[in-house]
This record gives C-alpha cells, sequence and structure tokens, in this order.
C-alpha cells in the first residue's frame, strides 16, 4: 500500500512539473513578446537600435516598430543609447546583436553611418536603415522620411498662409541647422522649391546657420529683424525648436505679427505652439509609421520578398486646424 502511495505521489509530481515547464514558457513570453503571437508569424526576432530611446521623436519610432510586432506575432527588441552622441554605446550594441544568432534580422537607424557600415560589412541576414541612411551594399532598403518632398510640401502650405495674412511679397529666409548636413541640404531645397514654386521668392543668400539649437535660432532671427525692419512674409527653420525660438524672438514686433514661422518634425511641443499662436506651422515626420513600415519591409525580406530601395514614410503639415488632432495621436502612440 505504501508503495502504491509513493507510485502515485511520483506520478503527480511528474505531470506538476510538466505542467510547470509549459507554463514557464508562457510566463516568459508575456514579458518579451514571446508566446503563441510569435507563433502564429513564425518565430521571427527583429532586433532595432535606434539613435537614441531617450526623446519624443524616437519614442514614436520604438512604439510604430513595437506596433508591427504585436500585431503580426513578431518579437521586436528595441534599444538604443542614452543619447543622440553616445556613438561609443551604440557601436557596442550593433557589435554585440551582429553576433546574436537569435536575431532574423537588423533596423539600424546611425549615429555614425560610415562606422556603421564598416561594422555590418559581410553580413547576410537582412539589414534596413531607417531614419538615416547607411551607405553599404547590406542595406535592403532605407525607411524614412523623403526630406526634400516633405520640405517642399510644408512650404508651399507656408505660402498659402501667408498670402491669407496679406503679404504681397511672400519673401522667405531660412533658419538652417548644420551647414554641408545632408538633412539640412535636402530640407532647404524643398523649402526653396516650395516657394518660389507657388508665387514666393527664397532668399538663399540670406540663410542663417543655426546648429539647429534654439540659442542659435535666437541670434540668427535677431540679426534678420535688423535686416529686414519691415518684416519678412516666411521664416522656415531645419527643426521645430528653431522656429519656436524665432517666433519667440519676434514676439512683440508689430512688423513681425504676421510672420509665418514655419518649423519640421511635427513633435508635441510643436503641437503645443501651434495651438498657442506662437509657431505657426510644421512638416510633420511620420515617426509611428517609420518603426512600423521598417520591422514590417524586414519581415519582408526574412521571408525572401525583394524590397524597394527607399520606403517613405510620408509627411503632413501641422497647422492651427489640425494640431491638436495631431497632439492627440501622439498622445496616442506614446500611450497617455
Amino acid at each position: 500500500m505504501k508503495l502504491r502511495k509513493l507510485l502515485a505521489l511520483l506520478l503527480v509530481g511528474m505531470m506538476v512539473f510538466a505542467l510547470a515547464a509549459c507554463g514557464g514558457g508562457d510566463q516568459s513570453g508575456e514579458g518579451s513578446g514571446e508566446g503563441e503571437d510569435v507563433a502564429a508569424g513564425g518565430g521571427k526576432k527583429i532586433d532595432v537600435i535606434l539613435k537614441t530611446t531617450a526623446s519624443e521623436y524616437w519614442g514614436y519610432v520604438m512604439a510604430g516598430a513595437l506596433a508591427y510586432g504585436e500585431e503580426n506575432g513578431v518579437t521586436v527588441e528595441v534599444k538604443g543609447p542614452p543619447s543622440e552622441t553616445s556613438f561609443d554605446e551604440q557601436q557596442n550594441m550593433i557589435e554585440t546583436d551582429l553576433n546574436d544568432d537569435s536575431y532574423d534580422g537588423y533596423v539600424i537607424a546611425p549615429l555614425q553611418g560610415d562606422t556603421v557600415a564598416t561594422l555590418i560589412k559581410g553580413q547576410t541576414k537582412p539589414i534596413l536603415a531607417v531614419d538615416t541612411k547607411i551607405e553599404a551594399p547590406e542595406i535592403l532598403s532605407f525607411v524614412g522620411t523623403g526630406n526634400e518632398e516633405a520640405a517642399k510640401l510644408g512650404a508651399a502650405k507656408a505660402v498659402e498662409y501667408a498670402k491669407e495674412k496679406g503679404w504681397e511679397e511672400v519673401k522667405c529666409i531660412e533658419i538652417a541647422g548644420v551647414q554641408g548636413d545632408a538633412t539640412n541640404t535636402a530640407r532647404m531645397n524643398g523649402y526653396k522649391a516650395g516657394v518660389n514654386e507657388n508665387g514666393g521668392e527664397f532668399l538663399e543668400g540670406e540663410t542663417q546657420y543655426a546648429d539647429g539649437t534654439a540659442d542659435k535660432a535666437t541670434t540668427a532671427m535677431e540679426a534678420i529683424m535688423q535686416n529686414h525692419p519691415e518684416g519678412v512674409a516666411i521664416i522656415c527653420a531645419n527643426n521645430d525648436d528653431m522656429a519656436q525660438a524665432a517666433a519667440r524672438a519676434a514676439a512683440g514686433n508689430e512688423a513681425w505679427k504676421n510672420t509665418v514661422f514655419l518649423g519640421f518634425d511635427g513633435t508635441l511641443s510643436a503641437c503645443d505652439s501651434i495651438l498657442a499662436g506662437e509657431e505657426t506651422m510644421s512638416v510633420a515626420q511620420m515617426a509611428y509609421e517609420m518603426g512600423y513600415k521598417a520591422v514590417e519591409a524586414c519581415c519582408k525580406a526574412i521571408d525572401g520578398e525583394t524590397l524597394e530601395a527607399f520606403i517613405d514614410s510620408g509627411a503632413d503639415v501641422v497647422t492651427p486646424e489640425n494640431a491638436q488632432a495631431r497632439k492627440d495621436l501622439l498622445n496616442k502612440y506614446l500611450g497617455k
């Protein structure tokens, strides 16, 4: 009798151990995105390395990447260094993850494109660039904003607004980012085309370079106001921080009360500034869509599909009419 009881207890113990082992897999999947959904998505695991995870913009890219994984049963790991100047930290992340056989594909937003091109040399797993190009044969596609076309879209809208505000001569001066930077140049070319093709005049010779910073943009705006005490119809900037700084510098100056201040990025702070009547409008990068499409394209590449060399994540123009709707959407992406 005792022997039977002992055997029964052993059998029960084995069953409990087996159930616990099965249940343990479900628990680990709940925290990392693995489990039944991953099995449905073919067990793909995508590594996404961003320029940083500590900013509003990159938070949207991260949200889009994770959303694709959740909707399609794909394990998506997103990481990034503490800042966009943490070059060594990102390099270490890339080196470590390229040697991790568990990943099926990679999505990388490079801080230093040349360095990343060297790191990925000879890699055979699918690798995509997001937000910023990487010039390397291993890169199957670049997913990001068509900066020139997006800026052109914003400039056309700014000319329309300037005319509505009563400007007869629609002249535009740019407060630019870093001179020689490819993204800055593309946006400048777009602004120029959008203004000139819609009846305005882009004053290219009066461009002020402010290195992408608000402080320098304030100084640049003060110089522009000294040179043009009569005011100018449009001030376009390479990002929202500079557009907002320029608007603040001109606040209270009667000659500049109807000036259109055009920024670029379409962040939450831009929406708030537009709703407050400071920055007039912003060209919105679709960062959430950028992350979503990058992971989607990487999965297609893993399945053997041929990708387009450039996948445009799209752009829109945030104005006083749609700024609240844009703000609500961005808050939704961030889970607010």
